[in-house]
């Protein structure tokens, strides 16, 4: 990725430019100096005046109104703020009208930002005040004051707290009286300039120490620059917070959010004292101390699938390689592309009118549909379908442009939302929610609809990252997420009535993915890469999940490593360099989901003998007691060494009923309640009171025994029994009020079990007779 800087021969100001602001993709604003307010028109290279200020009214800082959140969506801004050298802010229409001039500050107004409602205003100044004002130009509150001027400020993506500057010092300080105020010494050097991006939520920060920094929002950093030969004066986000820039003296930067360098370029700027990003996030724009106005465009994007390059070489081209045949295609859009992405044998590119829709066996003709609004900010891809986001909100198309769907909630904010926060599969949507981070809405793709009976996933902590498995059928489909203690967990997404099970996979996960063609989960781990090969063995038999897993030494990807695609068998990697690096896994636990979900037992034994791995062999037995195929199970779990379970599974096998058996394997996977349930439906009232009594679960079996009227003797004369080994005596309140009278007669009671066992015989024979059982053994 590089920037394509323009730069006029000559400078359209006389005098240093100190702040531009975008109205739309192709339509700039800049102030100068010399006075003068001039439009800048991208698509006709023209420029035009739009006020002359005052001779004693030097602009500062600018920033256009925000586009309204509400139903009216305004196309472009319509008014700015300008902060000017005598003290004042100023509110103009688009047109140059000064609708209102404040007197705000002792000395020069240094920064000014409206909140992303646009709704509050606030502005800092030389006599280190901070002051919030109201959208009319009233004012509400000082927020704080210090000795020192306050040279920059953001908003919190929240709008609830201002991050500013004191001198070396960064400072965080929510609106809400006596809330915490943190605050951090940041560089060597005085701040000049700092930026908050609402979408990953990281703080930019640039100083006269002649560094850029991230920092997350709670001060700790996460990337620190080399010096450069000047102070850094000027940083800026890009909308959807995966790229930024940075400015200095005849410098401009592109930068990863996680900091390392996408391309430096050294035009004939002089200082670069404000960055703009396009409301598109594909240009940006400088204000040169030498009067010019830099204009830059990100191009040499690159997306890969398998065997397929795709390079963003133009604006409005993107060149198609096939590096198996070194096949080349040219692929021409009519506008400018804004976003892209390549995955599942296709590639979804959005330009500002339209979006075009690539299959990968043909480039030459394209699906193509115009857009609602043409700021798609995030496009992600399933094996059926794929989701756009913009600023109007969230669409679900088809590969073959067809609406399916647009899930909507309470709160949303679609130009909040990323990849870490939206996870797309074949029949779910998942958005994490931003005002409440502990919840997960979840909806149905079909319909936009929510899920289940409706009811959202709730966690203890905090969420930073969702992602949902992409195969296997609808119910079985789980959503694995990492928490702010960065713990890993997965739970079921189908949720009628029960509440569904949280469990947690690893400890210290910083990200984790998918693979696209089975049910395999990878993580960074701590300083391991671990792979996940049958994350549902949680819900079978946990004591063998270890023995499932494949760990490596990940300590070669440094600190704060990404993992960017896991494609087939192949994991990509992103260091903190910003260098790649590819992880091949065993292909063997692949093919062996695929056998699985296509009921080849004696295929996906035959696959275990011939890899001999442990790992292979424990995910056969959860696999197999997953679809209640206990005669695989018993064969994988001997070959594992569990000789207590296979003997379990034996006992299993000698169980009269049905019934009897699918409670026992839900026993086998610990769901003790869905098997008394089992039983509970088909009448087996006894069966039900024993497998509580096997646990020594006493309250339990005495309540069914009572509630039903029978065994209470049983029960009476196990618990007897149980407490005689132990030499104890009776203390529950219930036990002691049932056995009053009571003579325990063993002969009597083994005579009734024996009764209950050749009912239920009877009983599966006459049922056999009548229909074929699905179990297999």
């Amino acid at each position: 990725m590089r920037l394509k800087i323009s730069l006029l021969k000559e400078p359209k100001h006389q005098e240093l430019v100190s702040c531009v602001g975008w109205t739309t993709a192709e339509e700039l604003y800049s102030c100068s100096d010399d006075h003068q307010i001039v439009k800048w028109n991208l698509l006709t290279s023209e420029t035009s005046q739009i006020v002359k200020l005052p001779d004693d009214t030097y602009p500062i800082d600018l920033h256009w109104f925000p586009k309204s959140l509400g139903i009216k969506k305004q196309t472009q801004a319509e008014s700015f703020v300008l902060t000017s050298s005598d003290g004042k802010f100023h509110l103009i229409s688009k047109l140059g009208r000064v609708e209102k001039s404040v007197e705000a500050h002792c000395g020069a107004v240094l920064a000014g930002r409206w909140n992303y409602e646009g709704t509050a205003l606030v502005t800092v100044g030389e006599d280190g005040q901070i002051k919030i004002w109201s959208k009319t130009g009233m004012l509400r509150s000082t927020l704080a004051q210090q000795g020192t001027p306050v040279y920059s400020v953001a908003w919190g993506p929240d709008s609830e707290k201002v991050l500013y500057t004191a001198g070396k010092q960064l400072i965080i300080k929510p609106l809400q009286p006596n809330a915490k105020v943190l605050q951090w010494k940041a560089h060597d050097g005085i701040i000049l300039k700092v930026d908050w991006n609402s979408v990953n939520d990281l703080i930019l920060s640039a100083g006269e120490d002649c560094k850029y920094k991230v920092w997350d929002s709670y001060g700790r950093p996460l990337y620190n620059s080399q010096p450069h030969e000047h102070p850094i004066t000027s940083v800026a986000w890009a909308p959807d917070g995966e790229l930024f820039a940075v400015g200095s003296f005849h410098t401009l930067r592109l930068c990863d959010k996680t900091g390392w360098s996408y391309a430096l370029e050294k035009p004939n700027t002089g200082s670069i004292f404000n960055i703009a990003w396009s409301i598109d996030g594909t240009q940006i724009a400088g204000a040169c101390g030498n009067g010019h106005v830099v204009f830059a465009h990100v191009v040499e994007q690159r997306w890969e699938w398998k065997n397929f390059q795709v390079t963003l070489t133009k604006r409005r081209t993107m060149q198609v390689r096939n590096v198996l045949n070194d096949a080349v295609d040219l692929l021409e859009f009519r506008d400018r592309v804004i976003k892209a992405s390549l995955n599942y044998a296709h590639l979804v590119v959005s330009t500002s009118l339209q979006c075009y829709v690539f299959s990968t066996k043909n480039w030459n003709t394209p699906l193509i549909f115009d857009l609602k609004e043409g700021t798609v900010s995030l496009i992600l891809q399933a094996e059926r379908h794929f989701l756009l986001v913009d600023g109007g909100g969230i669409y679900l198309y088809s590969y073959e442009g067809r609406f399916i769907s647009s899930p909507k909630f309470p709160g949303m904010r679609t130009d909040i939302l990323n990849a870490q926060t939206v996870s797309l599969s074949n029949d779910t949507i998942a958005i994490k929610d931003k005002a409440d981070e502990k919840i997960i809405f979840l909806f149905e793709a079909s319909t936009g609809k929510p899920l289940g009976d409706g009811k959202l996933l709730s966690h203890k902590n905090e969420i930073l990252e969702i992602a949902l498995d992409q195969k296997g059928l609808t119910n079985e489909r789980k959503i694995a997420f990492i928490d702010k203690n960065r713990d890993l967990y997965i739970t079921s997404v189908k949720r009628f009535g029960k509440e569904e099970q949280i469990i947690k996979l690893g400890t210290m996960v910083h990200t984790l993915a998918w693979s696209d063609t089975c049910n395999i989960l990878c993580g960074l781990q701590d300083t391991r890469f671990t792979v996940w090969y049958y994350p549902n063995t949680v819900y079978v038999d946990r004591d063998i999940l270890p023995k499932t897993l494949y760990e490596r030494d990940a300590s070669e990807f440094s600190k704060n490593p990404h993992i960017v695609s896991f494609v087939g068998n192949q994991v990509t990697i992103r260091r903190a360099d910003g260098s790649l690096n590819h992880i091949s896994i065993s292909p063997y636990p692949a093919i062996l989901h695929e056998y699985v979900s296509s009921s080849k037992w004696e295929d996906a034994i035959r696959l275990c003998r011939f890899v001999k791995e442990q790992t292979m062999w424990a995910c056969l037995a959860a696999m197999a007691v997953a679809n209640r195929d206990m005669t695989t199970a018993e064969t994988a779990y001997a070959a594992i060494g569990e000789i207590d379970k296979v003997q379990y599974i034996n006992s299993i096998k000698d169980l009269p009923s049905k019934e009897s058996k699918m409670a026992h394997i839900l026993m086998f996977s610990g769901n003790i309640q869905e098997a008394e349930m089992v039983l509970l439906q088909a009448g087996l009232i006894y069966q039900a009171i024993q497998i509580n009594i096997n646990l020594y679960n006493w309250e339990r079996a005495l309540e069914l025994a009572v509630k039903y009227k029978t065994h209470v003797d049983t029960v009476l004369a196990y618990r007897q029994k149980f407490l005689e080994t132990f030499g104890k005596q009776e203390t529950n309140k219930r036990y002691l009020q049932y056995a009053e009278g009571l003579q325990i007669d063993w002969e009597k009671i083994k005579a009734k079990i024996e009764m209950e066992i050749t009912k239920e015989r009877e009983r599966s024979s006459s049922s056999q007779s009548s229909k074929h059982i699905g179990l297999k053994y």
